[in-house]
């Protein structure tokens, strides 16, 4: 899992199972060098925030996300909180496009850099980052929407 807190870097290539801890806030060290992902792939990211801060935070992310989601390169955006720790906040995106791609046009895109000035000072912990590949069609499944009967 890489763990970041700054800008994008430069691209080192590390097997697909490393764990990297570096300075940037997504490094393409975490992407296996078994790429492009012929199944399409996911960047799970987790972030820690004192529960004081949970609210300032998703009021922060709720900009960053409406626009992150508007993209027609996001197939899939879902976040997630653990109940036993309000401040540990992950979310998955699913993309079409290549992890490179999303490194070097997505994560550098201008409403990311208020989000990033924003946020990153809440941090107890530095950021997780790993990008997956689907395992493939034999193991996916989406049933309708979850939220539909809510």
């Amino acid at each position: 899992m890489l763990q970041s807190s700054q800008l994008p870097s430069a691209i080192p290539s590390p097997t697909a199972t490393s764990t990297t801890t570096t300075g940037a806030v997504i490094n393409n060290s975490a992407i296996p060098r078994k790429s492009p992902f012929s199944s399409g792939w996911s960047l799970h990211v987790t972030v820690y925030v004192s529960p004081e801060d949970v609210d300032r935070f998703l009021a922060a992310f709720k900009d960053v996300f409406d626009k992150v989601v508007a993209e027609p390169e996001c197939l899939f955006f879902e976040m997630y909180q653990n109940p036993q720790e309000p401040g540990k906040i992950s979310w998955i995106e699913n993309w079409s496009k290549s992890p490179q791609w999303f490194l070097e046009n997505q994560v550098t895109k201008d409403y990311y850099k208020e989000y990033f000035a924003i946020t990153e000072a809440m941090f107890t912990k530095p950021r997780e980052f790993q990008f997956l590949e689907r395992v493939g069609p034999d193991y996916f499944m989406v049933k309708a929407d979850p939220f539909a009967d809510k």
